[in-house]
């Protein structure tokens, strides 16, 4: 009998020494969110037709290989203070020279920020800068971001 009840005993004192697991429910590193309008009618979202996107020196994002969207959201490198991005919208003639390109630079100053024992820490963006070469993207607004925190809507809008 005293072995039962030490027995239990053990067994009450061992799981009511664990810490409740933590659930994060916290949104995790912000991604970039870009949105295209139509240049001509500012106020219009407009879709990109067939684009692709790629990181510099890296493969296509498989999720925008030659698709057709009015928005993107793509990651920023967390170890790094600049993220190259490549744009390239196919052709309709399917003739390669045809193929238009933009690449993207944005500029920024990562910053990691302590969520909670359960999520650990995100990476928030500050001092965003965002440029252009002359490619078929005519404008953009914001060209600079105090921070970038969130994912909640988009961050950039694009003109084409």
């Amino acid at each position: 009998m005293k072995k039962n009840i030490l027995f239990v005993f053990l067994i009450t004192m061992a799981f009511s020494a664990c810490e409740k697991d933590d659930i994060c429910l916290l949104p995790n590193t912000p991604n970039l969110i870009l949105r295209f309008y139509d240049s001509t009618n500012p106020t219009e979202v407009k879709n990109v037709e067939r684009v692709s996107v790629w990181a510099d020196g890296k493969d296509t994002i498989a999720s925008y290989k030659s698709v057709t969207l009015d928005s993107i959201v793509i990651p920023l490198h967390v170890n790094a203070t600049e993220t190259v991005y490549h744009f390239k919208m196919n052709s309709t003639s399917g003739n390669i020279a045809d193929n238009k390109y933009n690449k993207i630079t944005i500029k920024y100053t990562p910053e990691d920020v302590y969520v909670s024992r359960s999520c650990g820490y995100k990476t928030t963006f500050n001092d965003v800068s965002i440029t252009s070469d002359n490619g078929w993207v005519r404008s953009f607004t914001p060209s600079t971001l105090i921070t970038i925190d969130n994912e909640t809507a988009a961050h950039v809008q694009i003109f084409h």
